[in-house]
């Protein structure tokens, strides 16, 4: 019988344990990262983007030559409000240029 509540203890301990290591984040970090707002970053395609942020709100054909070779496509996300923290487009309006179907540059207004 011994052996039996031993056997138990340790797998009760052994099984809190386990779960010492999960941490809840702190509504700070909640605040600083809010779902849906990943950031988009240099060389995603224009579907990974979609995915990420959706459609955008503009697209504009850019053409100077003295720049880069040819057109660039220009997609703009205009800030959807005044967020003291930044969330991805929401907080600020975006602009982000592709060449081809590869994002080659990120602008904010």
């Amino acid at each position: 019988m011994t052996i039996v509540k031993f056997f138990f203890a340790f797998a009760l301990l052994f099984s809190l344990t386990g779960c010492a290591d999960i941490t809840m984040p702190t509504p700070e970090y909640i605040i600083e990262r809010p779902i849906g707002t990943d950031s988009v970053k240099i060389g995603m395609t224009k579907s990974r983007v979609r995915d990420l942020w959706g459609n955008p709100d503009q697209i504009n054909e850019v053409t100077q030559k003295g720049r880069w070779g040819g057109e660039r496509e220009e997609w703009v996300y205009f800030a959807r409000s005044k967020l003291p923290i930044d969330a991805g487009y929401l907080s600020k309006t975006k602009k982000l240029y592709f060449d081809g179907e590869n994002l080659t540059n990120i602008t904010e207004e």
